[in-house]
């Protein structure tokens, strides 16, 4: 296998979708930090900073990140943090997969569950795939806020997995990515609510 080399993601242009981004030193490294725009209400949003020029389908995306919350984040907010990949031009289609930081040490065993989850942008967010499939595409893995997670997430076809912090199996694995196989696109840096982001020593190879 190849290994892709690491983008500097400080040097790297990156165009805004409802958030804000810039770039900062964090616990000794340099990292982009992106928070979504107060104005976005919903939740599973186009709601990153896009990696311009990318064009990805099938391969491997690894970045490292770091999620704390805001001041003034609501008590629901989870320190969600992801990555969209297969982003059409207008924004108006994308897969992703994020975590959910707070989740996964909680004393709660149904929120430590929702730890990690998938959603399809615009028709499959997380409330629908929840309601409709639960338990499919939402899963535990132990992480917490405040530390750098190593996230991974290898994608061929129709299907996706996420792999966390170089652990040797996925704890999560989508096989039916809504937008199927065909789809390509660009890679961007992924928050919701509340989430205080840090992206760093992006990795991507295509297959």
């Amino acid at each position: 296998m190849v290994h892709a080399q690491p983008i500097d993601l400080t040097k790297t242009r990156l165009l805004p979708i409802n958030v804000s981004s810039s770039t900062n030193e964090i616990m000794g490294r340099s990292a982009v930090r992106v928070t979504k725009d107060p104005a976005i209400k919903a939740f599973d949003e186009a709601t990153f900073a896009k990696l311009v020029g990318t064009d990805f389908k099938n391969g491997t995306i690894e970045v490292e990140v770091l999620s704390r919350l805001l001041k003034d984040a609501p008590a629901y907010a989870r320190g969600f943090i992801g990555v969209a990949f297969r982003i059409n031009e207008d924004n108006s289609r994308f897969e992703s997969i994020y975590i959910r930081p707070t989740n996964g040490r909680a004393d709660d065993q149904l929120r430590r569950n929702g730890a990690t989850q998938y959603f399809s942008y615009p028709n499959f967010k997380f409330d629908r795939l929840r309601k409709e499939s639960p338990g499919r595409y939402e899963s535990y893995a132990d992480m917490g806020l405040n530390e750098w997670i190593t996230i991974k997430i290898v994608v061929r076809d129709e299907k996706a997995k996420l792999y966390l912090n170089g652990d040797e199996h996925p704890v999560l694995v989508v096989n039916d990515l809504k937008h199927g196989a065909d789809s390509s696109g660009a890679i961007g840096l992924w928050v919701d609510v509340g989430t205080e982001g840090y992206f760093s020593d992006l990795r991507i190879r295509k297959d």
